[in-house]
Order: structure tokens, then C-alpha cells, then sequence
């Protein structure tokens, strides 16, 4: 992220004379001035998908005021979660909601909960308007828009309850790594908008992306591990990744940290899960506290 104050807009322009967002990583070319942690896929709409965008992304869809990229965010705009779902609740925000499996199951679960669904693949969040509309739901929101702007400044600070980021992009290669989303400064990002005492969630089915979360959860000053120590050894899963091989060399070490947290209860089997595990992969999660 840039040192610039996000709230703040930048002096700097691209070689085409355009105003770059501080921190934007949501835009290709002249304007990308950091390594995404995502790839942008096909943005085009059919069938279901694109009735479901016609018929509700009025009524769901937040509408961003951009700068630079279509899923930029201006560092204006800040979003007000009480005028946009007409009511005071806790609010629940996942980062990469993907086809909206998650973030739909647990709004129908938990009605008395606001929900935001933050995406950039816009078939994803059609998909997800789809789901929201198959289920009659009105505590949902999706936003079509880059993490860490989101997270930077469009949220108001402490105005989340819980942080889900559940499987995001492993980019295993180790000269990928430094694209993976969940680091020290999305850690700074995260502590900006959570609550204190509230949740940070975070998932996935790659061991070597697992310790990279759990470092991250312990470097923090502004988080503490809410199973620090629990799971380990023989207990862990990550001496169970270990000990399989499954996405590593086996190495029959055992894990004696821990930190692992039980699999959240509030997160639907979705098909992407059930996969990795038909694959014999092992889930990893993890629960972070803001203090």
C-alpha cells in the first residue's frame, strides 16, 4: 500500500496523465503499480446471470463512485451500511465471496445481520444476486471492488462485526507468494475496519498459505489468535498435511503450535469446499480477535 494517506487522493499520475488511487490494485497496465492478488476473468453476463443482474443490482448492488478502474473505489466515498440497508445491524463483510455460496447461506441463517459480499469477478456477484433473489433476502449488499480500497477507506472505521476471507488465491509458486492477499499490511487493513472484539475469519486449504495466515495473525498488535495454542500435534491439521503430502513434500514433522481454529459452523459446505476435499485436501481456519 502506498504511505499516502488512503483518505487522501494522489499527486502521481500514470504515463497517460490519469490520477492513480493510492494503493489501487485494481486496474492492468500503466495504472498497476503493485502485484494483485487477483486475475481478472471475463466480465460478460448470460442467461440467468444476466437477468439476475437486470432484475436485481438496483436494489443490491452498492453503487461505487470509481476512480481510475472499474473496480477502483473513489477515496471519497464512504460507505454507510445504515441508510444502505434502511436498519441498524452488525455487519458481515467477506472478501472474495466468489459465486456467493457463503455469504447467501449465512444471511438466510442470520436475518438479524447485515451482510457485504466484496467481489471483482462481476459473474460472481451476478451469481450472487441470483442466489439473493432465489431466497427472497434483503440483508445482503454486493459490491463489485478491490479489497484493499475497500478496506482502506470505503468502510468506515471499527463499523465491521466479523471479516470473513475464506480460500482466497493460494498462489502456491513460491515467486507468486508475494501476490497472496492475506499479509502484514492486509492485517493493518483488516484491524482499520473490525470492531474491537470483533471476528476475523479466514480459511483455506493450503498448508504453506495456512502458516503464512497464522503468522500473520500473530504478528499483529492488533489481533489475538482465539485458539492460540489449541490443535497441535498430533491434533493438528497441519501435521496431518505433513504427514500426507497432499500439497507438500511429506515431511512427518509435527506441528506444536497449533492455533487452529474448530471449522466455523456459520460457513456453508460450498462446492468449492467439497472439492478440495473430495481432492483429499485439509481445511485450515483460523479466528482472529480484535483487541
Amino acid at each position: 500500500m502506498s504511505e499516502q494517506h488512503p483518505d487522501s487522493p494522489a499527486d502521481t499520475s500514470a504515463p497517460s496523465g490519469n490520477p492513480v488511487t493510492p494503493g489501487s490494485q485494481a486496474s492492468f497496465g500503466t495504472y498497476r503499480r503493485q502485484p494483485v492478488s487477483f486475475v481478472r476473468r471475463g466480465t460478460r453476463l448470460q442467461g440467468r446471470r444476466q437477468q439476475a443482474w437486470d432484475e436485481h443490482a438496483p436494489s443490491f448492488v452498492v453503487d461505487v463512485p470509481r476512480h481510475v478502474a472499474d473496480t477502483s473505489v473513489h477515496p471519497d466515498y464512504v460507505f454507510d451500511a445504515a441508510a444502505e440497508f434502511g436498519r441498524e445491524a452488525p455487519l458481515v463483510v467477506e472478501i472474495g465471496s466468489g459465486l456467493g455460496e457463503a455469504i447467501v447461506g449465512a444471511a438466510e441463517a442470520s436475518p438479524e445481520r447485515n451482510f457485504l459480499a466484496v467481489e471483482v469477478y462481476r459473474p460472481g456477484l451476478a451469481n450472487t444476486l441470483l442466489r439473493i433473489g432465489q431466497r427472497g433476502l434483503t440483508n445482503v449488499r454486493v459490491v463489485q471492488a478491490n479489497a484493499p480500497e475497500v478496506l482502506g477507506w470505503m468502510l468506515p472505521e471499527g463499523s465491521v462485526s466479523e471479516l470473513w476471507v475464506f480460500f482466497p488465491d493460494p498462489w502456491h509458486k513460491t515467486k507468486h507468494h508475494k501476490r497472496r492477499l492475506v499479509k502484514d499490511s492486509f492485517a493493518e487493513l483488516a484491524a482499520r475496519v473490525i470492531a474491537p472484539g470483533g471476528v476475523w475469519r479466514l480459511a483455506t486449504d493450503w498448508s504453506g498459505y495456512a502458516q503464512q495466515m497464522r503468522e500473520v495473525v500473530a504478528s499483529s498488535p492488533d489481533f489475538r489468535n482465539a485458539h492460540d495454542g489449541e490443535s497441535a500435534g498430533a491434533a493438528s491439521p497441519l501435521t496431518a498435511a505433513w504427514a500426507s503430502g497432499v500439497d507438500c513434500e511429506p515431511t512427518g514433522e509435527t506441528d506444536d503450535d497449533g492455533g487452529w481454529a474448530p471449522r466455523f459452523e456459520g460457513r456453508v459446505l460450498t462446492s468449492f469446499e467439497n472439492k478440495a476435499l473430495r481432492a483429499g485436501r485439509i481445511i485450515f481456519d483460523l479466528e482472529a480477535v480484535r483487541v
